[in-house]
């Protein structure tokens, strides 16, 4: 199994990178956090023999030629190890925190998809850029901004979705799925891969033409508070209720939410009990949270991103490697 875990930051993505890779990690990935979501893998690629992910870039806020450069020059910087992981984010983010739209966001994600297929084609083929959609517009594509001699190809565009339609059509559109880290094994079965299957059967695409990378939270050790908050955190938000509705758990989303209106972050984590902790995350010692992550991905994918709600010890993660290669 193939391995991908966190890079924090840019500080210590070098150190971090080396010592993941002796740990056996295949990858690292980054997230939008405190830090920007692609400095951290710039650092990282000249590690070497690692796989490079944005897990994932929020989209909307960024023009699809800003993305292609980044994606291609982190193409080039890995080898062709590189992977464009973009994510939708929620209304409130975008409209609120980044200050641009966020209409009809299945509509938008597809488009800038199509949009960075042409850009990424004009510059390998030399054929002339004219993409003309609802949401985005590239008709210039002169010399002095082409990207030259990259003999790998441009990137995957891999998608962070949850809810059906976009899952489906990430499945129909894009080259695979990240699957959010608040989740099961019940709706990762029974919600997320028919949305898939629909979506590729729309494509006239196979399961096998196609990438699922669960992301998991782990959780190592007997001291589970911060893996509560995190989840609390996940459940107050509106979009993540389907994942409690298939436990029977929806209820908790509201009194969450209201709690979150109210800063009371400590009194959240503690309404995750044992039962919703253990189901959404891998917790316990390395071989516990390895057969957890088996058991989840099982005839899905043999690639996972371990999400640490905070830096586990490194020879913790070198043993989850070692027991899910086992």
């Amino acid at each position: 199994m193939q391995v991908l875990t966190a890079l924090f930051g840019p500080m210590d993505a070098i150190d971090r990178a080396h010592a993941l890779r002796e740990a056996g990690a295949t990858g690292v990935f980054t997230f939008e956090g405190p830090h920007d979501v692609f400095a951290p893998l710039t650092l990282a690629s000249t590690v070497g023999g690692l796989d490079l992910l944005t897990n994932v870039a929020i989209a909307f806020p960024r023009n699809p030629i800003q993305l292609a450069h980044q994606a291609v020059d982190h193409q080039l910087l890995s080898g062709g190890r590189f992977t464009l992981g973009l994510g939708t984010q929620i209304r409130t983010q975008i409209e609120k925190r980044y200050g641009t739209d966020f209409d009809r966001p299945v509509a938008r994600m597809t488009e800038l998809i199509a949009a960075l297929r042409a850009i990424f084609a004009a510059w390998q083929t030399g054929e002339r850029l004219n993409f003309q959609g609802e949401f985005y517009r590239h008709t210039l594509m002169t010399p002095t901004f082409t990207p030259r001699d990259n003999p790998f190809g441009p990137p995957p565009i891999y998608v962070g979705a949850l809810g059906p339609r976009l899952t489906r059509a990430t499945a129909q559109f894009a080259d695979g799925l990240l699957v959010m880290p608040f989740g099961s094994r019940r709706f990762l079965h029974d919600v997320t891969l028919p949305a898939v299957r629909d979506g590729l059967s729309a494509s006239g695409r196979e399961l096998a033409d196609f990438a699922v990378v669960p992301e998991i939270i782990v959780s190592v050790g007997d001291d589970h508070d911060a893996t509560r908050r995190l989840l609390a955190f996940y459940g107050s938000t509106p979009a993540y209720r389907p994942v409690l509705d298939v436990h029977g758990w929806g209820d908790l989303q509201p009194e969450l939410n209201a709690l979150s209106k109210q800063g009371r972050w400590q009194d959240m984590g503690s309404l995750i009990d044992d039962e919703m902790l253990y189901t959404i995350a891998a917790c316990g010692s390395p071989s516990e949270i390895a057969t957890h992550i088996r058991d989840r991905v099982r005839g899905v994918s043999d690639r996972v991103c371990l999400y640490q709600p905070g830096p586990i010890p490194v020879d913790s993660l070198a043993e989850i490697v070692d027991a899910l290669r086992t």
